[in-house]
């Protein structure tokens, strides 16, 4: 553990940190008008936050509260006091800002990230492969700030520049890799093609993984192709939460493919059925809301990430002794890339999970094409790829996943299956689900 003294409270130890922090949190909401106004508009002040019930009657947030605060919305200090910005990616709209003060970035960041890496597997002395995207993206700083924190060597690549990233992993001896779990099943493919064999060749020992959930199908095939001891873990965050800070999996979690959620002592995760906002119980879904105790230039109460997650069904019982801070399972999907198909609900991550267990299959390239740009989809289409080395026909590799969709899901869809490299790769999180008018052909 990279902090005992918090990690190893139990469930009430957690939760008497939680109640201080949201009376340290109104408090300081109290002082800004915006936030003033925000509260009153459901008949409370900040500093109610203070009181037993207070959070659960707090109103909610969304990015279409803060586009309507427009360019710098719940700001809550100076601007003098930011020492930079960051954005969410905007594929969903204008993209929202977010500051962060000197301590937001070099406090509190660094000790968020330390606690999750170090969960996770990472050491001090690993050399580390930084693959997250920076400019206003949060992945990039926040990995820098805890492979630092850590004691980690790091190499700021970011995304791209395959076949050189590639012969890099081999020549620089890299332990540790943070990417999309997808550029690194690339970056497998890359150095194949260069004659490199990542398995005796290449050096991890484990890969921080984000921008997008995989099945535990992918994660198998993607381990099996790295060196013996290999492990992937799963980070998950948001912009909004101050990044990928929330939970990520560990030696403990892995074989369940659950995410411990590390920082509940900083931040409040509260796991809600989407249609009540009422919370789950053990071993339900429900949607991740997110309230930031310590972050002082934007901090959040009650944001909605729209992502759905299950609760784990025992979330105490971690070995580690992790008593007192939840388990999840992996992200299931978002309540805003949900498909509504011929009356059925379809995410994306259930086509990955149908793709991932079909031999012959590129599983890092595939598509969802749908008819017109709405939650209910008259016609559907998926695209993938077949791989030329298995030498399994393409017409074959398009009728087991036809097949496999309509066994899991009840439903019946168009596959394509297309050649090799024919499909997009993403660097970062990857766009699955794209509008196409001629899907229906």
């Amino acid at each position: 553990m990279q902090h005992p003294e918090v990690e190893s409270l139990d469930r009430d130890g957690i939760l008497k940190v939680q109640r201080e922090g949201l009376a340290g949190l109104g408090a300081r909401l109290a002082e800004c008008d915006a936030w003033k106004a925000h509260f009153a508009e459901a008949g409370m002040k900040p500093e109610d936050l203070a009181s037993e019930d207070g959070l659960a009657n707090a109103p909610f947030m969304d990015k279409s509260l803060l586009r309507d605060r427009y360019p710098f919305p719940f700001l809550t200090v100076p601007m003098e006091k930011v020492e930079r910005f960051v954005a969410t990616s905007g594929t969903t709209g204008l993209p929202v800002t977010f500051g962060m003060t000197k301590n937001d970035l070099h406090g509190l960041l660094p000790y968020q990230m330390a606690r999750l890496l170090t969960a996770a597997g990472v050491r001090s002395g690993f050399r580390a492969y930084q693959g997250y995207g920076y400019g206003l993206w949060i992945g990039g700083p926040a990995l820098d700030a805890g492979f630092s924190a850590v004691g980690c060597t790091n190499f700021p690549i970011g995304p791209g520049r395959g076949e050189l990233a590639a012969r890099w992993l081999r020549d620089h001896a890299y332990d540790v890799a943070s990417m999309s779990p997808l550029w690194l099943m690339t970056l497998v493919q890359a150095a194949k093609h260069q004659g490199i064999d990542p398995r005796t060749e290449w050096t991890l020992k484990v890969a921080i993984l984000g921008g997008q959930s995989v099945s535990a199908e992918f994660r198998a095939q993607l381990e099996a192709e790295l060196p013996q001891g290999f492990m992937s873990q799963n980070i998950y965050g948001t912009t909004e939460a101050g990044g990928p800070i929330l939970a990520i999996s560990t030696p403990y979690t892995h074989a369940d493919d659950e995410l411990q959620l590390l920082n509940e002592d900083t931040v409040i995760v509260e796991i809600l059925d989407p249609k009540t906002m009422k919370p789950v119980s053990d071993g339900e879904v429900g949607e991740i809301v997110v309230t930031t105790l310590r972050k002082e230039a934007s901090p959040v109460v009650r944001w909605r990430t729209r992502d759905l997650v299950r609760l784990s069904p025992r979330p105490y019982d971690c070995p580690s002794g992790r008593r007192g801070m939840r388990k999840i399972g992996r992200i299931i999907g978002r309540t805003d890339d949900m498909i509504k198909f011929k009356g059925v609900i379809v995410f994306p991550s259930q086509i990955e999970d149908v793709i991932a267990g079909i031999p012959g299959l590129a599983k890092e390239a595939w598509q969802i094409y749908v008819d017109k740009e709405a939650t209910t989809i008259g016609k559907m289409t998926v695209a993938v790829e077949s791989v030329s080395a298995e030498q399994r026909p393409g017409e074959v590799c398009a009728a087991d996943v036809r097949r496999e969709i309509k066994a899991r899901l009840g439903i019946n869809v168009n596959v394509e299956c297309h050649a090799e490299g024919a499909l997009p790769r993403y660097e970062a999180k990857a766009t699955r689900v794209l509008h196409r008018p001629e899907a229906a052909h």
